[in-house]
Protein backbone atom coordinates (compact mmCIF):
# COMPACT_ATOMS: atom_id res chain seq x y z
CA UNK A 1 0.00 0.00 0.00
CA UNK A 2 1.30 3.71 -0.71
CA UNK A 3 1.13 5.46 1.71
CA UNK A 4 -0.94 9.03 2.53
CA UNK A 5 1.86 11.42 1.78
CA UNK A 6 2.22 9.36 -1.75
CA UNK A 7 -1.37 10.00 -2.25
CA UNK A 8 -1.06 13.72 -1.18
CA UNK A 9 1.69 13.86 -3.61
CA UNK A 10 -0.42 12.67 -6.33
CA UNK A 11 -3.61 14.95 -5.39
CA UNK A 12 -1.00 17.79 -5.47
CA UNK A 13 0.23 16.71 -8.89
CA UNK A 14 -3.21 16.47 -10.00
CA UNK A 15 -4.63 19.91 -8.99
CA UNK A 16 -1.03 21.10 -11.17
CA UNK A 17 -2.92 19.77 -13.87
CA UNK A 18 -6.35 20.46 -13.80
CA UNK A 19 -7.73 23.04 -10.85
CA UNK A 20 -8.93 25.99 -11.17
CA UNK A 21 -7.25 28.50 -10.07
CA UNK A 22 -8.81 31.67 -7.22
CA UNK A 23 -7.42 34.23 -5.33
CA UNK A 24 -9.78 35.76 -1.81
CA UNK A 25 -8.72 39.04 -0.67
CA UNK A 26 -8.42 39.44 2.89
CA UNK A 27 -11.69 38.86 4.74
CA UNK A 28 -13.92 37.53 2.14
CA UNK A 29 -15.19 34.03 2.21
CA UNK A 30 -14.44 31.21 0.37
CA UNK A 31 -17.64 29.40 1.86
CA UNK A 32 -19.94 30.72 3.49
CA UNK A 33 -22.65 28.64 6.64
CA UNK A 34 -25.70 27.02 4.60
CA UNK A 35 -23.58 26.43 1.20
CA UNK A 36 -23.04 22.75 0.68
CA UNK A 37 -18.95 22.48 0.31
CA UNK A 38 -18.48 20.28 -3.07
CA UNK A 39 -14.96 21.12 -3.42
CA UNK A 40 -11.38 20.48 -1.97
CA UNK A 41 -9.25 23.37 -1.74
CA UNK A 42 -5.14 23.54 -1.82
CA UNK A 43 -3.67 26.59 -0.73
CA UNK A 44 -0.37 27.90 -2.78
CA UNK A 45 -0.16 31.18 -0.86
CA UNK A 46 -1.85 33.18 1.97
CA UNK A 47 -4.28 32.28 4.63
CA UNK A 48 -7.49 30.79 5.70
CA UNK A 49 -9.56 30.15 8.52
CA UNK A 50 -12.40 27.57 9.12
CA UNK A 51 -14.73 29.29 11.67
CA UNK A 52 -18.74 28.84 12.94
CA UNK A 53 -20.54 31.10 14.69
CA UNK A 54 -21.35 31.04 18.61
CA UNK A 55 -24.30 33.25 20.24
CA UNK A 56 -21.84 35.48 21.40
CA UNK A 57 -18.25 34.86 19.48
CA UNK A 58 -16.66 33.53 16.32
CA UNK A 59 -14.92 30.06 17.11
CA UNK A 60 -12.06 28.93 14.77
CA UNK A 61 -11.75 25.22 14.47
CA UNK A 62 -9.19 25.08 11.53
CA UNK A 63 -6.27 26.47 9.74
CA UNK A 64 -5.37 26.44 6.23
CA UNK A 65 -2.19 28.01 4.58
CA UNK A 66 0.38 27.15 2.06
CA UNK A 67 0.71 23.61 1.30
CA UNK A 68 -2.16 22.29 3.29
CA UNK A 69 -5.77 21.24 1.71
CA UNK A 70 -8.84 22.30 3.43
CA UNK A 71 -12.69 22.39 3.05
CA UNK A 72 -16.33 21.93 4.87
CA UNK A 73 -15.37 18.29 5.34
CA UNK A 74 -18.57 17.02 6.71
CA UNK A 75 -20.76 19.00 4.36
CA UNK A 76 -18.29 17.77 1.37
CA UNK A 77 -19.09 14.08 2.76
CA UNK A 78 -22.38 14.19 3.59
CA UNK A 79 -23.72 16.46 0.68
CA UNK A 80 -24.92 18.77 3.45
CA UNK A 81 -25.13 22.49 4.24
CA UNK A 82 -21.69 23.63 5.73
CA UNK A 83 -21.96 25.07 9.50
CA UNK A 84 -18.80 26.98 9.02
CA UNK A 85 -17.73 29.87 6.81
CA UNK A 86 -14.02 29.59 5.26
CA UNK A 87 -12.47 33.31 5.37
CA UNK A 88 -9.52 34.36 3.95
CA UNK A 89 -7.42 35.75 6.40
CA UNK A 90 -4.64 36.97 3.86
CA UNK A 91 -4.54 37.94 0.15
CA UNK A 92 -4.93 33.77 -0.55
CA UNK A 93 -4.37 31.82 -3.64
CA UNK A 94 -5.99 28.39 -3.43
CA UNK A 95 -6.02 25.57 -6.21
CA UNK A 96 -9.71 24.54 -6.75
CA UNK A 97 -10.83 20.63 -7.83
CA UNK A 98 -14.36 19.54 -7.78
CA UNK A 99 -15.78 16.62 -5.99
CA UNK A 100 -16.23 14.41 -8.57
CA UNK A 101 -12.26 14.90 -9.81
CA UNK A 102 -11.03 14.07 -6.14
CA UNK A 103 -13.62 10.75 -6.86
CA UNK A 104 -12.09 9.71 -10.18
CA UNK A 105 -8.04 9.75 -8.35
CA UNK A 106 -9.55 8.00 -5.29
CA UNK A 107 -11.07 5.66 -7.17
CA UNK A 108 -8.82 4.86 -9.65
CA UNK A 109 -6.81 1.90 -7.71
CA UNK A 110 -7.39 0.25 -4.93
CA UNK A 111 -4.10 2.17 -3.48
CA UNK A 112 -5.52 5.28 -3.81
CA UNK A 113 -8.33 4.49 -1.98
CA UNK A 114 -6.41 2.73 0.73
CA UNK A 115 -4.32 6.25 0.77
CA UNK A 116 -7.18 8.31 0.92
CA UNK A 117 -8.76 6.31 3.59
CA UNK A 118 -5.46 6.43 5.81
CA UNK A 119 -5.26 10.41 5.24
CA UNK A 120 -9.26 10.50 6.78
CA UNK A 121 -7.83 8.69 9.28
CA UNK A 122 -5.43 10.72 10.13
CA UNK A 123 -7.50 13.79 9.81
CA UNK A 124 -9.94 12.78 12.34
CA UNK A 125 -7.37 11.24 14.76
CA UNK A 126 -6.22 14.75 14.28
CA UNK A 127 -8.88 16.35 15.19
CA UNK A 128 -9.73 13.99 18.10
CA UNK A 129 -6.73 15.08 19.57
CA UNK A 130 -7.69 18.64 19.64
CA UNK A 131 -11.05 18.36 21.09
CA UNK A 132 -8.95 16.05 24.36
CA UNK A 133 -6.87 18.94 24.52
CA UNK A 134 -9.83 21.61 24.49
CA UNK A 135 -11.52 19.36 26.95
CA UNK A 136 -8.67 18.75 29.39
CA UNK A 137 -5.57 20.28 29.00
CA UNK A 138 -4.83 24.21 30.78
CA UNK A 139 -4.26 27.34 28.23
CA UNK A 140 -0.60 26.85 28.60
CA UNK A 141 -0.53 22.86 27.80
CA UNK A 142 -2.78 23.43 24.56
CA UNK A 143 -0.25 26.37 23.00
CA UNK A 144 2.55 23.73 23.89
CA UNK A 145 0.62 21.08 22.22
CA UNK A 146 -0.73 22.80 18.53
CA UNK A 147 2.96 24.45 18.85
CA UNK A 148 4.44 21.05 18.82
CA UNK A 149 1.71 20.02 16.07
CA UNK A 150 2.58 22.74 13.69
CA UNK A 151 5.78 24.82 14.89
CA UNK A 152 5.58 27.59 12.31
CA UNK A 153 1.56 28.59 13.12
CA UNK A 154 2.81 31.96 14.61
CA UNK A 155 4.31 32.85 11.60
CA UNK A 156 1.30 31.60 9.00
CA UNK A 157 -1.68 33.03 11.35
CA UNK A 158 -2.69 36.61 13.02
CA UNK A 159 -2.38 35.61 17.17
CA UNK A 160 -5.97 36.82 17.63
CA UNK A 161 -7.49 33.74 15.11
CA UNK A 162 -4.47 31.28 17.35
CA UNK A 163 -6.61 32.56 20.75
CA UNK A 164 -10.00 31.70 18.88
CA UNK A 165 -8.42 28.22 18.29
CA UNK A 166 -7.13 27.50 21.29
CA UNK A 167 -10.13 29.00 22.93
CA UNK A 168 -8.37 31.77 25.11
CA UNK A 169 -8.45 35.23 24.72
CA UNK A 170 -5.69 37.20 23.29
CA UNK A 171 -4.66 38.81 25.92
CA UNK A 172 -4.19 35.45 27.84
CA UNK A 173 -2.70 33.78 24.91
CA UNK A 174 0.16 36.70 24.72
CA UNK A 175 0.82 36.29 28.49
CA UNK A 176 1.24 32.29 28.02
CA UNK A 177 4.04 33.20 25.11
CA UNK A 178 5.87 35.85 27.32
CA UNK A 179 5.86 33.50 30.35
Amino acid sequence: MKSPQHFTEKLISHFKDSATVKTINKGNLLLKEGDIETHLYYVTSGALRVFLLGEFEEMTIRFGYEGSFINSLSSFINHTPSEFYIEAIRKTTVQIIPKNKLHDIIYKDAESMQAYIALIEGLITQQIEREIDLLTMSPSERLKRVLARSPNLFQQIPLKYIASYLRMSPETLSRIRNS
